[in-house]
């Protein structure tokens, strides 16, 4: 308390002479009481001053004296001190989302709004990349860096604009690959299990593909002048790469002999990845295109014939090839392109010039290894991003730009098969080859866009402490050991809600040895079992011969030209209205057909 003794000059001049009265009168007290800060009376704190006579000469003013009070509140504060500041701007979490403030509003002030600035265009598909993954696969890459993994994050997920897309067909709650990679390239959503076809097919009527057909994204680049090109780690007549160059009632017609009887007037899906040139010549008036440029993954058997003979030199199988109509795909490809480079293992991969014209690249007879399981194979195989970093130079060579698909396709199979170690890896690697991608191109002519076809039923549970291996037990905050579940038992963070379930395969990186046991009720004691290991298959809560889609929405990134339009969510065919915006796709091809 602050006390302000007041006397008047003419008590002062003549104090001895007063009287009790005057003395009374004038001995008058102003005493200035401090309102604290969020008080009733003054939120923002203040000053009340109390005035009266201190009738009884003790110095202090009572409450009984006190014959008036003034109260005088604090404005609100405009800014804070640095003092009261202090433990926000030294603490590393608000720095870093300064730092990532900083980062957004420069990415927004670069934004091109203009329709057709981009030059080139990228699709990445990781088949399967559900938000669980991502959110798995982010925090085993941090870890395997040596950190804790939370805050880590994949190269996409530093790209300036996301935004969701619903996976749904039009036909189906939960999708397929097919209708849905069908919709990113078309514009148009489509039922499952058939490809480059609008819904008013028949799926495994061959007589109703004619007058359904749609026109992909890869197609009206091509059409544009367009380099073009297309990479799967899964065979490249599978669902999501077929989907960019053929129209099929169903799915699976990958060779002739996946066809049945009464389709002989359709052409199965290698066939038309061979032909594509032509096909696409006959369907449009006045156009010249030169085919597909960069064509790389898995698949071979469906491209050679049902003969010993036509067998690569690291077959598997007794026979490679499955076609029965004695076709050469391989040969008839190299016949139409003379000048092109076909390659089927990592040495040959690893001669490809960047000048080569054309590449056409089939690395396996089935899909390509899982990146954990790519050392064993036969002949060798590139990597995701080695294939992505070709495909750009080679593409790169053409003035008028081009436009890339890449699908990680084997994501989607590991989670079939229950197995988070090579989902999670792949998608890790996946990451690494959108990467590659970023540090390739020039982000002002180049757009990416980064996303899945569906998600799984992948899930990441528990109360896992901090910086605990994502592929381990549950460990609780502040303890040591895993903790139990009400069966006294120990569990995995991670886990499907169906599938094969529990397999203890120790240090197999092949996901798909998985399926050689039968699916497993119930559960199972995980003390003694390395749940990180390779091997190691997930639990799952409902017993199925393989793991399946889920129906939730998938994220999607961007950046470069038309970026700023992936916001929010979306359907799935939107992402081709995204392409077609940033490059002027449909317009550019358009003025290419002669009406």
């Amino acid at each position: 308390m602050n006390k302000l003794t007041v006397l008047s000059l003419a008590v002062m001049v003549a104090l001895a002479g007063c009287s009790d009265d005057d003395e009374d009168e004038n001995n008058i007290l102003a005493v200035d009481n401090t309102i604290a800060v969020g008080s009733e009376q003054c939120v923002n704190g203040g000053v009340e001053t109390q005035t009266g006579v201190d009738t009884n000469g003790n110095g202090v003013l009572d409450s009984d004296e006190v014959t008036s009070s003034n109260l005088v509140c604090n404005a609100p504060a405009t800014s804070l001190t640095s003092e009261q500041l202090a433990t926000l701007t030294t603490n590393a979490w608000y720095g870093d989302a300064q730092t990532k403030l900083a980062a957004t509003q420069q990415a927004n002030s670069e934004v091109v709004t203009e329709s057709g600035k981009a030059k080139n265009v990228i699709l990445f598909v990781g088949d399967g990349m559900g938000i669980s993954t991502v959110t798995a696969a982010r925090i085993l890459a941090g870890q395997l860096e040596g950190g804790l993994g939370e805050d880590y994050q994949l190269s996409f997920e530093k790209m300036p604009y996301s935004g969701f897309v619903k996976t749904y067909n039009v036909d189906a709650q939960t999708p397929d690959s097919a209708g849905t990679m069908t919709a990113m390239v078309s514009g148009v959503k489509t039922d499952v299990g058939v490809i480059g076809v609008d819904e008013d097919i028949e799926r495994g009527d061959c007589a109703t593909v004619t007058g359904n057909e749609l026109v992909t994204s890869l197609e009206l680049a091509e059409i544009a002048g367009k380099a073009t090109g297309l990479i799967s780690t899964a065979r490249i007549t599978h669902a999501t790469p077929a989907a960019t160059y053929a129209k099929s009632a169903d799915r699976n017609w990958e060779d002739n002999s996946d066809m049945p009887e009464g389709t002989e007037a359709c052409e199965d899906i290698a066939s038309q990845l061979v032909n594509f040139e032509a096909n696409l010549e006959s369907r449009y008036a006045g156009i010249d295109v030169d085919g597909i440029d960069v064509v790389m993954g898995g698949g071979r058997r469906h491209f050679l014939p049902k003969d010993e003979a036509a067998n690569s030199a690291d077959a598997v199988s007794a026979v490679e090839g499955d076609r029965t109509d004695g076709r050469n795909l391989v040969t008839e490809w190299q016949t139409t392109y003379p000048s092109g480079t076909y390659v089927m293992d990592q040495t040959g991969f690893d001669a490809i010039s960047d000048d080569a014209t054309k590449v056409f690249g089939l690395f396996n007879e089935s899909h390509m290894q899982y990146e954990a399981d790519r050392a064993n194979d036969v002949a060798g195989e590139p990597s995701l991003s080695e294939m992505t970093e070709k495909a750009i130079n080679v593409l790169d060579n053409n003035d008028n730009g081009f436009f890339l698909s890449v699908e990680a396709g084997r994501i989607d199979h590991a989670h079939h098969a229950g197995n988070a170690y090579n989902a999670l890896n792949d998608t890790v690697e996946f990451a690494k080859a959108v990467q590659v991608a970023m540090e390739n191109t020039n982000p002002e002519e180049t757009l990416i866009v980064v996303t899945a076809d569906h998600s799984h039923v992948f899930t990441i549970a528990g109360y896992p402490k901090r910086g605990n291996p994502i592929l381990g037990k549950v460990v609780a905050v502040g303890e040591t050991e895993p903790s139990l579940a009400a069966d006294d038992m120990p569990y995995t963070t991670v886990g499907y809600t169906n599938g094969g379930g529990f397999r203890d395969l120790g240090d197999e990186t092949d996901a798909d040895a998985g399926y050689a046991f039968a699916p497993v009720t119930g559960r199972v004691d995980l003390t003694d079992v390395d749940t990180t290991a390779a091997g190691f298959h997930q639990e799952a809560l409902v017993p199925l011969g393989s793991e399946t889609h889920a129906g939730e929405d998938v994220g999607v990134y961007a950046m470069g030209p038309g970026a700023h339009l992936v916001t929010g969510t979306n359907e799935q065919s939107f992402l081709f209205h995204v392409m077609d915006f940033a490059a002027d796709l449909v317009t550019t091809a358009d003025e290419k057909v002669t009406p």
